[in-house]
């Protein structure tokens, strides 16, 4: 049996007034023809004891639905394959050039939110909105670290009504971690009345809009803007907002920026990672990625100045004693440094080298990393009191923990890591924090409440590459 062509080619094109329209009198006569002498042969094979062909049921075209069903049908549909299917047939284009199939496109996609009257102000259709605006730059959606030898930032990028705005995203200098962050737009992509989108900057002293360039690559993308009252920032003010000085003048020619993913989460997690804020003492302000591998945590620093790579051993637990560890500072440092001279022994005979990247080993006695959670979650907490001589520039910080580990901080400096080990502890769901013993210094980290879309890594190793390449930015 020949197929319909006209859309999914199911059934014969027997009664499809599509072919009907196409074939002249004398090929439809013959078909017909054809169509008989078959049923005739399929009753005379019945009749000789043979068992007859079921006849087809009568054909039915998906342009026999109801138009409302089309529309329907066709808001279910990915925005991408709709144009090949407004090229089937003069229905489907017209029902593919309604708004409320490309509205509902819009707000699944990339989240819109209903914005008639700005729809009406740029006289533009849905259509061209997700055509011209959304899809274009659909690959700029999430979070970005700012790609700079000095002091980094944390850019977002997320659909804002009838447009796309980057935001600059950082911690408070005057309130406490758990306090929101600070955000500011950046550049916003917008249609005009001529209908092509543009890249406006935001930024700026008197915060006017003005073109920016954009160019998009893949897990990266670069701005320039050459207006010169960017400049005029007070360090003052921008030491208030953002706890740090005026920078060079590269700030406002090239930035480049770096894609970034929240990482996984994981049943045996001590707590859910992601994305955590800090004062920290030596560096100021800071952004940080919790992360968990296995036998081991990793703290990630994202904004801020460098100060290197925190990993904490899981299988390297430090006994709380009802809290009276952190009274004597003297004790508690003499307990991590048997701690990290076991590690570095345990680490030469593994890898034959002291300056390999430790993997936190199980030692005989110690509890696995599924156990550890089961602990975390049923033990009761004990008091904390920061030890005497330790600062910190948060004294606003839990007084009760649930568990310590060893960890250790790793600083690259001229190609040579240099290794501090400290303690971090777990407070609760939402803070954790680690004492710095060689500085004496203690932050604490209180997890960001802010909520990104667009941040989901599409595989495990995709973030593993992505951590690789945020700590090499680090490397000095």
């Amino acid at each position: 049996m020949e197929e319909c062509a006209c859309l999914c080619g199911l059934g014969s094109s027997r009664g499809c007034r599509c072919c009907q329209k196409r074939q002249d009198p004398a090929e439809t006569a013959k078909a017909e023809e054809k169509h008989l002498e078959a049923d005739g042969a399929a009753r005379c094979w019945a009749g000789s004891g043979g068992i007859a062909s079921p006849r087809p049921p009568p054909h039915c075209s998906l342009l026999d639905l109801p138009v409302e069903m089309l529309v329907e049908i066709c808001s279910s549909l990915p925005g991408t394959e709709l144009p090949n299917l407004a090229q089937v047939c003069t229905k489907f284009h017209r029902i593919l050039h309604s708004n409320s199939v490309w509205r509902r496109r819009c707000q699944e996609e990339y989240g819109l939110r209903e914005n008639l009257q700005e729809l009406e102000m740029i006289a533009t259709s849905y259509r061209e909105v997700y055509a011209k605006l959304f899809h274009p730059y659909r690959h700029i959606l999430g979070l970005w670290q700012e790609d700079t030898e000095d002091y980094k930032t944390l850019l977002y990028v997320a659909v804002d009504g009838l447009g796309i705005t980057g935001w600059t995203y950082g911690p408070r200098l005057n309130t406490h971690v758990d306090g929101p962050m600070q955000f500011k737009p950046a550049f916003r992509i917008r249609l005009t009345e001529g209908k092509s989108a543009t890249v406006e900057c935001m930024e700026g002293c008197h915060r006017r809009p003005h073109s920016r360039h954009l160019q998009i690559q893949r897990n990266m993308f670069s701005t320039h803007c050459n207006k010169r009252d960017h400049r005029k920032d007070s360090p003052g003010r921008l030491r208030e907002e953002w706890g740090r000085g005026l920078r060079g003048n590269h700030r406002y020619d090239w930035l480049t920026y770096r894609r970034l993913y929240l990482p996984p989460s994981h049943p045996d997690d001590l707590i859910r990672p992601g994305l955590f804020q800090s004062k920290n003492l030596p560096f100021g302000l800071m952004i940080a990625m919790l992360s968990f591998h296995g036998k081991y945590a990793r703290v990630t620093k994202i904004t801020g100045f460098s100060f290197g790579t925190l990993e904490i051993h899981l299988m390297r637990r430090i006994q709380l004693r009802e809290g009276e560890i952190f009274r004597d500072f003297n004790e508690l440092s003499r307990v991590v440094q048997e701690i990290h001279e076991q590690v570095i022994r345990e680490q030469q005979q593994e890898d034959g080298t002291e300056e390999s990247e430790g993997r936190g080993w199980q030692s005989p006695g110690q509890p696995s990393v599924a156990e550890s959670r089961a602990a975390a979650s049923e033990e009761q907490p004990v008091p904390f009191v920061l030890p005497v001589g330790v600062r910190s520039r948060d004294h606003d910080y839990p007084r009760t923990c649930r568990m310590c580990f060893y960890g250790v901080v790793t600083v690259t400096l001229h190609g040579l890591p240099w290794r501090h080990p400290g303690v971090f502890i777990l407070f609760d769901e939402n803070h954790f924090g680690f004492i710095w013993l060689e500085v004496k210094s203690f932050v604490l980290y209180g997890r960001v409440q802010n909520t990104f879309q667009n941040v989901e890594a599409p595989s495990p190793q995709a973030f593993q590459e992505l951590l690789k390449s945020v700590q090499s930015c680090w490397v000095g």
